[in-house]
């Protein structure tokens, strides 16, 4: 009878610390405190997706911008079927109260003037996201580890992420200038060192040009701008087509650029992974992406 009550005992441990997971931590705000594990999840950026993926949680609403397809697939590969909660500009309050949610994970550039808003729904957890470096993102990851009662998972995956990113980065090039742009309809838009995908190629132990490597948020360049800036290797990414290179590439500046006349200039159909994803799995894409790329034969 005495080790019945002993098992039931543990038993009862064990269920209850799994249910009373109350927390406070450190977030862009100040404090935030959470009295229970959350089950129901809300995310209106998609870093915090991909933090939530990696230690095998499923948000029940994400900001998708209304295209699934802008959480990239490896992600969706992981994660089950979520409901859209609008844009990550303009989320629908209205739509994530519906969904219930005993957590919501918003980014404190996008949603702070609705941070009270959303309090009233939920505990919010708010956190850095768009314009932030690398190191901030992984730092946010830790921070939702912690929050989901997941901390060993998340610093289990931190360390293979580190490890992983090390073993990419020899078999990169050291030292060398790369530079991550995305072509629109009128101008190329350009990561600089500080943005996401920059200080991803820092990590991986390249360079970003000088002249905009103190920036965060990115830089709206012509064809001219583009000349004095000059990188060495340039990534493009094009979400569609219908973009400024078919105009540029008939230019007589356009084959001044050192990228183009050493043949080191690269295309990509979708560059979601590096403008937007901002995640620890999409800096292992951006990795893989670099190997590929810049090993290429000439």
């Amino acid at each position: 009878m005495k080790n019945v009550l002993k098992h039931l005992t543990i038993l009862l441990l064990v269920c209850f610390s799994a249910f009373s997971h109350a927390i406070t931590i450190k977030d862009s705000k100040g404090s935030f405190t959470i009295k229970e594990t959350p089950k129901r999840i809300v995310v209106l950026e998609y870093s915090f997706v991909d933090a939530l993926a990696i230690v095998g949680i499923s948000p029940v609403g994400i900001a998708d911008d209304k295209d699934k397809e802008r959480i990239i697939k490896p992600i969706r590969d992981i994660i089950d079927d979520w409901q859209s909660v609008g844009t990550r500009s303009q989320p629908s309050l209205e739509t994530i109260s519906s969904l219930k949610p005993d957590l919501i994970i918003a980014d404190m550039d996008r949603h702070e003037g609705i941070y009270k808003d959303l309090q009233k729904i939920a505990p919010t957890l708010i956190l850095p996201s768009r314009r932030e470096t690398y190191t901030r993102l992984l730092e946010a990851s830790a921070i939702i580890g912690k929050v989901v009662n997941k901390d060993q998972e998340m610093q289990t995956r931190l360390a293979q992420h580190k490890n992983t990113m090390a073993e990419y980065a020899q078999q990169l090039p050291k030292g060398i200038e790369v530079q991550f742009g995305i072509a629109l309809e009128n101008y190329i838009s350009l990561h600089p060192g500080k943005s996401y995908s920059g200080t991803v190629i820092q990590a991986l132990g390249m360079m970003t040009p000088d002249s905009i490597k103190d920036q965060k948020a990115s830089v709206r360049s012509g064809l001219e701008q583009l000349l004095s800036i000059n990188p060495k290797h340039f990534i493009i990414g094009q979400y569609n087509d219908n973009n400024i290179l078919k105009v540029w590439q008939n230019e007589f500046l356009w084959n001044l650029l050192s990228a183009v006349k050493s043949k080191q200039i690269y295309f990509m159909d979708d560059p979601n992974v590096w403008s937007r994803a901002r995640g620890i799995i999409a800096a292992e894409i951006i990795a893989q992406d670099l190997i590929r790329l810049l090993n290429q034969p000439k």
